[in-house]
């Protein structure tokens, strides 16, 4: 009836509403660089809910779910990934709640951390592990820390991993389960949780099979039970942070920057030539900066170091090979292939010398 009704309505009758329009982006959506990094992190307004975080959230909790634990870590924004001490969420960093954040941060940092779905997905689990871990306090048990060491030890600035060690899992880059207990737990953790991993078989003559062994254990006893912490207790959100864009990057730059060496000379000379050896041939430095990007990103690829400090070691050996004038010697994609053998083997020495920093 109801539909008869309608279409006896009176010719004159109103149209329907039309759908009220969408919501209008963030003012600084089209903004320059110079004008967003003025913009106190407390000012951006953005939030999870509505940007693509939600889907991969969901699909963490799916994959929860599905091990049958109970437990949810809860999330909010902030200026970096971490999880705090005894709480059982996880804080995200605020440019992965926006594109044109995103954006900004691949400018500025010449990448974005955790922004593929793979690499969020990866980082969800680890933090995950830290999270569960506060949840249940398992940090407190023997067996756990006759595995994996005490949360206690304090976490060292820098530290230097040993990439053929079969002791620890391989997760995320850097060989980050190597930089703490803490971090070797959540990594354990986050090869188990994940869908496919088949850690049985990928680490079966491995010594790191006996942790993954303890997670699978422990994670069976804690199925269905509700966590000994509970709360919603959020560390830095992003609304309380009053620091400008501008002094959030010049610090994280620092970070993830190094003290430079300046030993690159004899590789540089063995390189290329000397100007009047090879006058009239592009020269070293303006090379290199025609590579930088394809070079710094191959590199990254396969050491796992931060794309920012692969690129000061470049911006160090282009401002030494000016110096010294140096120019091509050998074709263009020998030399090519040459420079990233030589700037892998840089960081490499770089990751191998101890100097290797924590992630914030």
């Amino acid at each position: 009836m109801a539909h008869e009704d309608s279409a006896l309505a009176p010719a004159d009758s109103p149209d329907p509403s039309p759908p009220p329009p969408p919501p209008a982006g963030p003012r600084w959506a089209d903004w320059t660089d110079e004008q967003l990094l003025d913009l106190r992190l407390s000012e951006l307004g953005v939030r999870i809910e509505g940007s693509w975080l939600e889907e991969r959230i969901a699909q963490l909790y799916a994959e929860l779910e599905a091990r049958g634990l109970a437990f949810r870590p809860h999330f909010w924004l902030s200026d970096e990934w971490f999880t705090p001490d005894g709480v059982t969420g996880v804080a995200i960093p605020f440019y992965l709640a926006h594109p044109r954040l995103m954006k900004l941060e691949q400018n500025q940092m010449l990448e974005v951390e955790g922004g593929t779905d793979t690499w969020c997905m990866k980082i969800l689990r680890h933090e995950a592990g830290h999270a569960i871990d506060n949840a249940y306090r398992l940090q407190r048990r023997r067996k756990r820390q006759k595995a994996f060491g005490s949360n206690r030890v304090p976490y060292p600035e820098y530290y230097a991993p040993k990439p053929y060690s079969k002791s620890f899992v391989l997760h995320l880059d850097m060989w980050y389960a190597q930089s703490h207990p803490a971090e070797d737990f959540a990594e354990t953790f986050a090869v188990w949780l994940t869908p496919d991993s088949e850690w049985r078989t990928r680490y079966a003559d491995w010594p790191a099979i006996k942790k993954l062994e303890y997670i699978d254990e422990v994670m069976h006893e804690v199925a269905g039970r509700l966590p000994l912490v509970s709360g919603h207790a959020e560390v830095d959100p992003l609304h309380r942070l009053r620091k400008t864009l501008r002094q959030h990057y010049k610090q994280k730059r620092t970070h993830y920057g190094l003290n430079r060496p300046t030993f690159y000379d004899r590789d540089l000379r063995r390189l290329f030539a000397e100007g009047a050896e090879s006058a009239g041939s592009m020269t070293a430095a303006r090379f290199i900066s025609r590579i930088r990007r394809e070079a710094r990103r191959h590199v990254a690829s396969w050491t796992g170091i931060y794309q920012y400090t692969i690129d000061q070691v470049i911006e160090d050996m282009m401002q030494r090979a000016k110096q010294l004038r140096l120019r091509l010697a050998k074709s263009e994609e020998q030399t090519r292939l040459d420079f990233t053998v030589m700037l892998t083997v840089q960081t490499m020495n770089y990751l191998h010398s101890g100097r290797h920093k924590v992630a914030l």
